[in-house]
Order: C-alpha cells, then sequence, then structure tokens
C-alpha cells in the first residue's frame, strides 16, 4: 500500500500505524559493521566496551535508528514518502555474546496536517524495556 491522501486524511491523532520487533545479534553488529565501514571495537568487543565504561558491546547507533524506521517505510509502502527522519540517542542497545537484543518500535500518528497531505509519526523504541531512541519523529507526505 502507498500512502493516499485520503488514507492520511482518515488517520487520527494516537493511532498506530505500525509495530515491529528486531533482533540483533553479535552477527547482526558484525554483518552491519562490514556494510556500513564502522569498525569500532565497541561494537564486538566486550574488553575494550568496558574499558571504555560501557556494560558491554552495544549495537550501532545508525543500526537501531535505520530499523526503527523500516516499519513506518513499510506502512507508507515507498521510501520516498519519507520528508525527515529525527532520533536524538538516549540509550545504547546493549547486545550479549549468547543470545540477542530486542529492539521494539511502536509508530504512532503525532500529527496530521490533511491539508498539506503531511503527518508526523512519532516511534516509540524500546530495548530492554528502556527507551533508547527519544524524540524519534519521521516525517511524511501522502501522494
Amino acid at each position: 500500500m502507498t500512502l493516499t491522501k485520503q488514507a492520511l486524511e482518515a488517520l487520527n491523532v494516537g493511532d498506530v500505524v505500525a509495530e515491529r520487533e528486531f533482533s540483533f545479534t553479535r552477527d547482526s553488529l558484525v554483518r552491519y559493521a562490514g556494510a556500513s565501514g564502522d569498525f569500532n571495537t565497541i561494537h564486538y568487543r566486550d574488553d575494550i566496551a568496558v574499558s571504555v565504561g560501557l556494560d558491554g558491546v552495544l549495537a550501532h547507533g545508525m543500526l537501531t535508528m535505520g530499523a526503527a524506521v523500516q516499519p513506518v517505510i513499510d506502512w507508507l509502502g515507498d521510501p520516498a514518502l519519507v520528508d525527515d527522519y529525527q532520533v536524538r540517542f538516549t540509550r545504547p542497545v546493549f547486545v550479549p555474546a549468547d543470545g540477542e537484543a530486542v529492539v521494539s518500535v511502536a509508530a504512532k500518528v503525532g500529527q496530521v496536517d490533511a491539508e498539506a497531505g503531511t503527518a508526523r509519526i512519532d516511534l516509540l523504541v524500546t530495548a530492554a524495556e528502556t527507551t533508547v531512541l527519544g524524540k524519534a519523529q519521521v516525517r511524511v507526505h501522502a501522494v
């Protein structure tokens, strides 16, 4: 589905338009490092992460940010309908050596401007019951 003006006009502030969970493992971090070129050792070595004051290895911020917007893109039907996307990194996503970190995303309508054909989608992004992206907002337009 591509977001049409008619569908946008039917939106109400507070409507949840998408929800999803993502699992990050150490393998995910290695793959992301290869794709992004970000080989900072805090993303794969516990000893280094701890030596700089962290609780352990953490996911790349841009990996978390990219995953968080994906449910909105899927709902929109076309990534070109995203006009702006901003977040504030509030807490790291720690990824255990064995197992996974689960990041939960809920996308809710924060504002609708039917005349302009735009909306603001607010994201609640959590891991381990803690908000990891604050003021996460996606501005979108309809076709």
